[in-house]
């Protein structure tokens, strides 16, 4: 994944973020779905890059002693 990529999706995350809170502040039902979906996009883009990548997130020595 590059560095892009990563900006990319934090951007994205960070946004849906901030318009749930706005939503939330607000009485603003949609916004805060709004920034609920933005953030459940970003979370499933990462995955996705990290899946393409062959990212693990363990240390690779689950098990060892």
């Amino acid at each position: 994944m590059s560095i892009f990529d990563k900006v990319k999706v934090k951007a994205q995350e960070l946004l849906g973020r901030a318009e749930q809170v706005y939503g939330e502040s607000h009485g603003d039902a949609a916004a805060t779905a709004a920034g609920e979906a933005n953030q459940i996009e970003a979370e499933a883009e990462e995955a996705e890059l990290e899946r393409k990548d062959g990212h693990r997130d363990d240390d690779g020595l689950a098990g060892a002693r």
